[in-house]
Parts: C-alpha cells; sequence; structure tokens
C-alpha cells in the first residue's frame, strides 16, 4: 500500500536517536518548560532569521496567542483566506473577531490584489497562510499592513524551511505562527506548534499569555519563591520537553528532507507534465519547501476511487472552503459569488503521495497507474 503521507519509515531511520532523547529527558526530572525546549526555541527560530521563538501547544494557538498580543477581539476583522486548515479561523473566531475571507490566486494563495478591497474601519490584521509548502506574495501584503497600519500574522503550518526572496517562512510579518503536527514538513510524533518574532515586546507579551498571563512576582518580603501572578487574562499552551528533544532530533534532518521533497516534485512535475491535469505552480520568488504535492482534474473523484482500487492512497486538502462550512458561512454574503476561485478549485484538487522517505519505486508506481487513468 503507498499512503498518501507515512512517518514509519522515518522512525525506523531515527528510531535510536528518538528513543534516546526521550530516555534522556525521563531521566533528566523535567517534563515542562525545562532546557530541551530553552534549546529547541533558539535553533528553530534563529534557523527561520528569527530573534525570538516560543514554543506552544499546537498552530492553532500560536495564532490565538499572538492575536491576543495585538488586543485583536470583538468588533475586530482578520482577513485570511478561506483556502485554509479549519484551525487558522478557529484562532480568529476564538479570540471573539470577525473574519474577512479573501479569494485566492493561480498558486492557491491569497490574492494580493484583492485584500485592499476588504479592508475597512474594521481591520486589524492580516493572516496570510503560506498553503501547501509555499509563501504568499509577502512584499505586497507588508506594503498593504504598512499603509493601513495592520499587523501580519504568517501561517507558517505548512511552510517551514520554505522562502520567499530568500527570506525565510515567519520572518518577514510581525509574527510567525507553526505547526509541528505529526503530518507537516517537520512534525513531531504528537501535537506542538511555534511562534517567532523580532520584536522584544511583542515576544514578552505571547511568553507570558503563552503561560496563563503569568509572572514570576516577589512576596512582600521581597524573596523569589518561584510563585507565578497572573498580569493578564492569557492561555495554557506549551511545547513540552519530550517533543523539544525529539524536535531537537529531527532538526538537523530537514533542509535534507525539504530538498528530497522537492526532488519528487520535480519528477512528478516531468512525468506528469503532458496530461490533463493541473501540476502546482511555483512562484518565481519562491523556494517551494512541497508540504504536499496538490494537483488537480475535474474527474478527481473517479481517479482517486481507481487508485485506491490499486492500493494507492491519496487526500483532498481541503474539499470544503472554510466560507461555506456550517460554522462561519455566516462571515460572508449568501448570495454573492465572492470566491469562485476557491470554490472551483476544491472540486478539483486532491494530493498525491509526498513525504521525504516515499521510494522511488512508489512513485513510479503512483505516475504509473495516473497515467492509465488521465
Amino acid at each position: 500500500m503507498i499512503k498518501v503521507w507515512d512517518y514509519l519509515k522515518e522512525y525506523e531511520l531515527l528510531r535510536e536517536e528518538i528513543l534516546n532523547a526521550v530516555d534522556e529527558v525521563f531521566k533528566n526530572g523535567t517534563l515542562i518548560f525545562g532546557p530541551k525546549l530553552d534549546e529547541f526555541e533558539e535553533k528553530f527560530s534563529t534557523y527561520h532569521d528569527c530573534k525570538f521563538g516560543i514554543g506552544v501547544g499546537n498552530c492553532t494557538d500560536a495564532i490565538t496567542i499572538a492575536l491576543k498580543a495585538f488586543d485583536i477581539g470583538p468588533g475586530d476583522e482578520v482577513i485570511t483566506t478561506s483556502n485554509t486548515a479549519v484551525p487558522t479561523v478557529t484562532a480568529i473566531v476564538n479570540t471573539g473577531a470577525s473574519v474577512k475571507f479573501v479569494d485566492i490566486n493561480k498558486y492557491s494563495l491569497i490574492d494580493v490584489n484583492k485584500i485592499e478591497n476588504s479592508i475597512n474601519k474594521n481591520t486589524k490584521a492580516i493572516i496570510p497562510v503560506h498553503l501547501y509548502g509555499q509563501m504568499c506574495e509577502m512584499d505586497k501584503i507588508m506594503q498593504i499592513a504598512s499603509k493601513h497600519n495592520l499587523k501580519v500574522i504568517e501561517d507558517c503550518a505548512q511552510s517551514h524551511g520554505a522562502t520567499y526572496k530568500n527570506k525565510k517562512a515567519g520572518s518577514i510579518g510581525d509574527v510567525g505562527c507553526y505547526s509541528f503536527y505529526p503530518t507537516k514538513i517537520f512534525g513531531a510524533y504528537g501535537d506542538g506548534g511555534f511562534i517567532t518574532t523580532n520584536n522584544e515586546e511583542l515576544f514578552d507579551r505571547m511568553k507570558r499569555i503563552r503561560f496563563l498571563g503569568m509572572e514570576k512576582k516577589k512576596m512582600s518580603s521581597g524573596h523569589w519563591n518561584g510563585k507565578y501572578y497572573a498580569i493578564e487574562h492569557g492561555t495554557n499552551s506549551r511545547l513540552d520537553e519530550v517533543h523539544a528533544a525529539i524536535l531537537l532530533k529531527k532538526f538537523p534532518y530537514l533542509d535534507e528532507w525539504i530538498d528530497r521533497r522537492r526532488q519528487i516534485a520535480a519528477r512528478y512535475n516531468d512525468e506528469l507534465k503532458n496530461l490533463n491535469i493541473d501540476l502546482p505552480l511555483e512562484h518565481p520568488d519562491n523556494k517551494h519547501a512541497y508540504y504536499i504535492y496538490v494537483v488537480a482534474n475535474p474527474e478527481r473523484d473517479r481517479i482517486m476511487t481507481s487508485l485506491s482500487k490499486k492500493n494507492i492512497h491519496l487526500n483532498i486538502s481541503y474539499p470544503w472552503p472554510i466560507h461555506i462550512m456550517d460554522a462561519y458561512k455566516h462571515f460572508v454574503c449568501s448570495s454573492c459569488n465572492c470566491m469562485p476561485i476557491t470554490e472551483q478549485r476544491a472540486n478539483e484538487i486532491f494530493s498525491l503521495p509526498m513525504y521525504p522517505t516515499l521510494s522511488d519505486d512508489e512513485q513510479d508506481t503512483v505516475i504509473k497507474e495516473l497515467k492509465k487513468l488521465i
């Protein structure tokens, strides 16, 4: 069976390193907010060309914390795309703010030429989603944000290591937010998330919000005794020592894994270029990290069903745009056709197998069977 994603071969390659890292944490006796997290926060933020980094529970928490640090809440609006995973929008709604959706361009990313028409007096931030491993046109987004005094929170859940004009994902906006969900380009073996920024004051506040809004406070006697005092309302979101240790062991392989993803994508591009199928487009300013390899064909369902019978299992990211889901459709006008490209793509897209340990033989099989169907 060929899966659209699989971690087992990767785990077998790293098994001894991973288990030794976990054992080291358990023997150390510090399971939360320990030295492994400190080390990982420094390394991961530096890799993404950022001065500060904060480990959190997941990317949803990361975006929520960033929004709260900017005091975004009820009555405010945040611009993003409907062609994303639900957590992007969940984070916005968690703050009490409203969502303003913008349609996508040919790269399946937010159409920067349509952002300004969505800005009003209530708009406070833009969340560009670097989807599938490719970054949005950040220069234009930053220009718009500067013109209208908006904050920019990069959703980097799917774009670890991706670049735009040689700048890493998460290093251009005010804040970058990442996911370490197991399927991601750089995933843990459970949940995890991260926040980057170059603003020290913002870093201090997000770090406080992450830990229940608390800071150490002196007792009336003047002694420090490790007690914490809530300065503001926060949340409880932490990247634990076990997963920090696992991610530290996986970290040296990140660039190698991205290179392998790009090799697999290049092979798909070459082998499938003459078929009646839309292949992913890579913006000339980008280095695509290929979290997933997304293609499109109007006969998607037939193709996926046929390949499933050959034990080739594919996926759809995403079959329903966020703006048509029951939970969020009230954010758009029901009578307007405001996101035609998003809706069309949702009916046609599907993902081919993409992960660093996908073998050439497995990819050959996928290509061969796909050519029979298109």
